[in-house]
């Protein structure tokens, strides 16, 4: 609750349509400095409509970032959009009103916000629709509320990956149902210390996750709010919880492989990946 309050003073800076485009851009920037090359940006829409700024507006600033850091850095990004739990199944509906139609940069639908107090099965709905309209599924569940809020999202809205999860290492039954569905979890370590879902990344259960067949991919949440970016996620890993090099190549494969992007762009990308790993692990002649 205390991250929320933050965030939201943060986001009501931002009072107009056109300053996406720098935040995009310089995003992205910095996402190029730690080698990244294929970002998948969650944009929390409702939280700027209900301060007044105009959907459309937004998305066509977004886009410009986009492709200015395209040009300049090589970098790809498509765009998944947070329905916000905490306005309700209704706001949810009228977001998806608004995506229908515009474009296919905007892959996926999520829901953030406040998990204790806004479980998921109430966007059944909504996501059965976003389903239809040919989006990915995505929702926060299992960092601030416990196994349920991930029982509720797996069984309830059909996602195909969940958004930290902390809270499934206590229940054998559903890290066995992650599994079995190939659910991708979306760890955020650096993150999930700071907004006290775990005391410490040694305790983090992405070990626990993988040793029972969940995919798992490494993400840096909110980069800006945590003091955090993907180096750091990968170095946190290495020093607590003795991740080696391998491995940690394993994670970013794990991430290319869960993209939601054609299957071709995942190979190319993959090759990419494969071709530094090689590159940066060979031994010299």
């Amino acid at each position: 609750d205390h991250f929320i309050s933050v965030y939201s003073a943060v986001m009501s800076s931002i009072v107009d349509e056109g300053q996406f485009e720098r935040i995009t851009y310089e995003m992205l920037e910095d996402e190029h400095r730690c080698n990244v090359h294929h970002v998948e940006a969650s944009f929390s829409a409702p939280d700027h409509v209900r301060l007044g700024l105009d959907y459309g507006l937004m998305l066509d600033a977004i886009n410009r970032g986009v492709r200015r850091a395209n040009r300049e850095f090589g970098i790809e990004c498509v765009l998944r959009i947070d329905l916000v739990r905490n306005y309700g199944p209704e706001v949810g509906m009228d977001v998806l009103d608004w995506i229908e139609g515009k474009g296919d940069n905007i892959v996926a639908v999520d829901i953030g916000g406040s998990e204790g107090s806004f479980p998921p099965e109430p966007y059944e709905a909504v996501y059965r629709r976003a389903r239809d309209m040919g989006l990915h599924l995505v929702a926060h569940a299992g960092e601030a509320a416990g196994p349920e809020s991930v029982w509720g999202t797996v069984e309830h809205l059909g996602v195909e990956r969940v958004g930290h999860g902390t809270a499934a290492r206590n229940e054998p039954e559903l890290m066995e149902l992650l599994a079995r569905r190939e659910i991708t979890v979306e760890t955020c370590p650096v993150s999930n210390v700071r907004t006290g879902a775990i005391p410490s990344v040694a305790e983090h259960p992405i070990r626990e996750f993988q040793s029972r067949g969940i995919r798992v991919t490494v993400n840096s949440d909110d980069p800006s709010m945590f003091g955090t970016d993907m180096n750091n996620e990968y170095v946190q890993l290495h020093r607590e919880l003795g991740y080696t090099v391998p491995e940690l190549f394993q994670l970013s494969l794990n991430a290319v492989d869960s993209a939601f992007i054609p299957d071709d762009e995942k190979e190319s990308l993959r090759g990419k990946f494969v071709d530094e790993y090689q590159s940066l692990t060979e031994e010299p002649r």
